[in-house]
């Protein structure tokens, strides 16, 4: 079921360098998803602050489109589905579990939000939410071949309805996610997103986590480990080590504005701490 395009579409498109609406193309497409991960950061602010993270479509609208700030997948991956359904593109959400670091047959938690669409008879995945290893070009579902992106490559194994997305680095491939095409409704979202933003066994609750992508270079922020991943190079990484300074890079290197909250600069100081 589509969901009612109550956004401000213009400033939206405006955002990523758009003066009208594109075609529902997957060149459109292509270059929506590259543009989007550039301009809105992944970020838990929000969750590192405990504070509620309201998933309504208005609530996330004014956050990223207005506040300068950005979100994760339940807030990139919903906006960014509007936007696709608003000009054209059959499209809807699905979910997955994340399995990063960990086995692939682990039944993690289902918290990752994406997006499937149909496109000229082929199935794609979208996907604007993944933080630091988010793909940064639509991906073919029904084949298992390796995927070029302006970033790492990528590819799609199934097994029984079942799919793990992997993206190959330093010629390895790691096992990202694994997802289904079962249908969601937004009871799915809001019970993921409140496991995600409140539970205590989830990696955001406390944390601060932020990624933003540019051309060949991925910066990640975990805590207060700053990375620059270069395409094809060794990462560079530097320890922060005082709030004031995390806070200027938050600004300067992923582009946010930060909220306004009493206790930001004490919580951030008590994470670098720890």
């Amino acid at each position: 079921m589509s969901q009612p395009h109550l956004m401000n579409i213009d400033l939206y498109l405006r955002r990523l360098g758009y003066h009208s609406a594109p075609p529902p193309t997957l060149e459109t497409l292509r270059e929506l998803q590259w543009r989007h991960v550039c301009e809105f950061a992944f970020e838990s602010l929000s969750t590192l602050l405990r504070l509620p993270v309201p998933i309504d479509l208005g609530t996330v609208e004014r956050k990223i489109l207005q506040e300068g700030r950005g979100g994760y997948c339940y807030e990139l991956n919903q906006t960014f589905l509007v936007l696709l359904q608003h000009l054209g593109y059959e499209a809807r959400g699905i979910t997955g579990r994340v399995v990063m670091g960990g086995p692939e047959d682990a039944l993690t938690a289902r918290s990752h939000r994406l997006t499937l669409l149909h496109l000229d008879g082929q199935r794609y995945i979208a996907d604007v939410g993944f933080g630091g290893m988010v793909p940064t070009a639509p991906l073919l579902l029904d084949t298992e071949a390796e995927q070029a992106t302006p970033h790492e490559p990528y590819r799609i194994t199934e097994r029984d309805g079942s799919y793990t997305l992997r993206a190959k680095v330093m010629d390895e491939w790691r096992a990202l996610y694994v997802f289904d095409l079962q249908i969601q409704g937004d009871v799915d979202y809001e019970m993921g997103n409140w496991y995600v933003s409140t539970h205590r066994d989830s990696p955001f609750l406390g944390q601060l986590k932020v990624a933003l992508i540019g051309p060949g270079v991925r910066r990640t922020l975990n805590n207060g480990s700053y990375a620059l991943h270069r395409v094809g190079q060794p990462s560079e990484r530097r320890q922060i080590t005082n709030a004031g300074e995390l806070m200027q890079l938050l600004r300067d290197e992923f582009a946010l504005r930060l909220p306004e909250h009493p206790e930001l600069s004490r919580v951030l100081e008590r994470l670098l701490e720890a």
